[in-house]
């Protein structure tokens, strides 16, 4: 997650997500702060908030307050008011300037913070840029390894509890059903997934999920259709 992105249509998807599950469960977020690029456009797509006709029903108190944190400098900290008493791990993930021999041990060091931070929480989301990646070890040594999630911090952070995991919709061969099916078997819990391809494709994976939490996600994919919000279960 970058600051640059705050109050985008992929937020009011996601925290409208958040905001639908969390009522009587303590709310954890690891948001995987990644410092902002500007090599490209990302973070630009706010025009929904100018069709209040359209999208407000769907939460007016998000859709006010991200329609007010977008007239402003935007961060991940403005996101947070419509959390209320959700515990944040925001430390930030990127460890570029990190020797490259240091990496491995530096992720491991602040993924054991987040857990500790988040340990109270019975509800947590994760929120890493580009979304999971397998747990090849090469790919620690790199210098933007920071915008993923390794598949073991999925597991971890999942063990014992629900949780929803942002991801970025890749060109993976097979298309992006086939995408989530894989994840969904690789992650080896029980889960299901909220696809939202407004814009650009995303999915928020949710692991462990109770009857009380499939019953909410229901609803909320049938709420927010109109941002071409479905639900997917593994094929």
């Amino acid at each position: 997650m970058q600051d640059r992105y705050a109050g985008d249509v992929g937020d009011f998807v996601k925290l409208g997500l958040l905001r639908a599950l969390s009522p009587g469960r303590q709310l954890g977020v690891a948001w995987y702060r990644y410092p902002d690029e500007s090599h490209n456009g990302d973070g630009r797509h706010i025009t929904y908030l100018v069709q209040p006709q359209r999208y407000e029903h769907l939460d007016p108190v998000l859709f006010s307050h991200l329609r007010n944190i977008t007239r402003d400098a935007r961060s991940i900290n403005s996101l947070l008011p419509v959390m209320e008493g959700a515990i944040s791990s925001d430390e930030n993930v990127d460890s570029s300037m990190v020797a490259p021999r240091e990496r491995r041990n530096w992720r491991t060091a602040w993924f054991q913070r987040v857990m500790e931070r988040l340990s109270t929480c019975d509800l947590v989301f994760a929120d890493p840029d580009n979304g999971i990646i397998d747990d090849a070890n090469w790919r620690r040594g790199r210098a933007k390894f920071g915008k993923q999630m390794p598949l073991a911090e999925v597991q971890e952070l999942a063990k014992g509890r629900c949780a929803v995991i942002y991801h970025h919709n890749t060109r993976r061969r097979g298309g992006h059903d086939a995408e989530v099916d894989h994840w969904l078997g690789e992650v080896g819990t029980p889960g299901l997934a909220v696809r939202a391809t407004a814009y650009s494709p995303r999915t928020f994976f949710v692991l462990n999920p109770n009857e009380e939490i499939e019953a909410r996600i229901d609803e909320f994919c049938q709420q927010w259709a109109d941002l071409k919000v479905h639900l997917h279960r593994a094929g």
